[in-house]
C-alpha cells in the first residue's frame, strides 16, 4: 500500500523545484499513489523524519561543503542512495579501490596536501607530453577542473598554480591525462536503475582550457542517446559490482551512472562512478520508461 506515503526528492537552493530532468518523477510517483515533493537538503526548517523516504537528486552545491553534506546524509532516517554510499563516492579516491580490483580507470597521479609539496615538486609530477587535467578529489560538474598543455610554459604554470591552490587549501588534487577521444566521441554515460542498465547517453567534452574562477554550479552539457557496446556494459557492471562489494550493499543501488571514455587502444576506461547526485537523463531513455522504472523501484523500497 502506498496511500499516504511521502517521499522527498532532495535538491539544492539553486534548483528548489528540481532539475527539469527530474521533475517528471513527481508525476510518476503520484500515478503510483506516492506523494513526492522537492526538498532543499540544507534547509534548516526541513523535517526529514516526516518523509517515508528521501531520494537524493539535484543536490549539486554540496562539493564546497562536503563534510556538511555527509553529516546531513547520516542524519536522514531513510535515504537513497544511503549515507555510506554518498560518503564513499563523494571523494574520487574511490577510483583507487576500483583500479585495484581490476576496473580499467584513467591513470591518475594523486597529490596529498599533507606532503606540503613545493611548486617544483608539483611540476615534476605533471606529464611531459599530452594534454592533462588537474582537479580536486571532491568536486561536481567539472568545477575546479582545468585542462592544460605541457608544451606551453604559460599553460603549465597555470596548472601548477591550480594544483598548489587546491593543496594549500587542504584539498587532495588529481592529475590525469586528457583522453583525446572525448573530443570526437565524447563520454559514454550508462545509467543503471535498481541495478539494471536502463539507458545510455553520450556527453560532449566539458573541458576546453584552464580552470576558471567564474565557473558556476555545474558545466553546461550536451547529451544525446546512444547504444552502449557490450564492452562498455561489461566495464560498467564490473565497476558497480566492486563498489557494492566494497560498501557491503545488500540490495542494488537505486540509481547509478557510470561514465566511460575510450582509451587510445580503443578499450573503455572508467572516468567516474556517479552514485551521489548524478543527472540520469531519464527523458533521453527513448522507448524505455525510465521514470516509471525509477518510481517502481522507489515504491518497492517503501515496502
Amino acid at each position: 500500500m502506498t496511500e499516504n506515503r511521502r517521499v522527498a526528492l532532495a535538491t539544492c537552493s539553486v534548483l528548489p523545484e528540481l532539475d527539469k530532468g527530474d521533475q517528471p518523477l513527481v508525476a510518476a510517483l503520484a500515478e503510483r499513489g506516492v506523494a513526492a515533493e522537492p526538498a532543499i537538503w540544507d534547509d534548516a526548517a526541513a523535517d526529514w523524519s516526516a518523509y517515508d523516504l528521501v531520494v537524493v537528486r539535484s543536490t549539486w552545491d554540496y562539493s564546497a561543503r562536503r563534510d556538511e553534506f555527509v553529516a546531513w546524509a547520516k542524519s536522514v532516517p531513510r535515504l537513497l542512495n544511503c549515507a555510506d554510499v554518498l560518503e564513499w563516492n563523494t571523494d574520487k579516491r574511490y577510483l583507487r579501490t576500483l583500479e585495484a580490483a581490476g576496473v580499467p580507470v584513467i591513470p591518475t597521479i594523486w597529490l596529498d596536501p599533507a606532503r606540503h609539496l613545493s611548486k617544483r615538486a608539483v611540476h615534476t609530477r605533471m606529464p611531459a607530453f599530452g594534454d592533462f587535467v588537474v582537479k580536486p578529489v571532491v568536486s561536481a560538474g567539472a568545477n575546479d577542473t582545468g585542462r592544460y598543455q605541457p608544451v606551453s610554459a604559460e599553460s603549465r604554470g597555470l596548472a601548477i598554480e591550480h594544483a598548489k591552490r587546491l593543496l594549500d587549501g587542504g584539498r587532495w588534487a588529481m592529475i590525469q591525462p586528457y583522453v583525446t577521444s572525448v573530443d570526437t566521441a565524447g563520454e559514454a554515460c550508462l545509467v543503471f536503475l535498481d541495478g539494471e542498465l536502463s539507458h545510455s547517453v553520450r556527453r560532449n567534452a566539458l573541458l576546453s582550457g584552464p580552470v576558471r574562477p567564474t565557473q558556476g554550479l555545474y558545466a553546461v552539457e550536451e547529451m544525446a542517446p546512444f547504444t552502449a557496446s557490450a564492452e562498455q556494459v561489461e566495464v560498467a557492471r564490473k565497476a558497480l559490482e566492486v563498489a557494492q562489494a566494497e560498501l557491503g550493499a545488500r540490495e542494488p543501488l537505486l540509481y547509478a551512472r557510470v561514465d566511460l571514455v575510450t582509451g587510445d587502444d580503443g578499450t573503455p576506461m572508467l572516468m567516474e562512478l556517479e552514485l551521489t547526485e548524478p543527472s540520469l537523463w531519464m527523458q533521453l531513455a527513448g522507448e524505455v520508461d525510465a521514470f516509471g522504472t525509477m518510481a517502481d523501484a522507489i515504491v518497492e523500497r517503501l515496502g
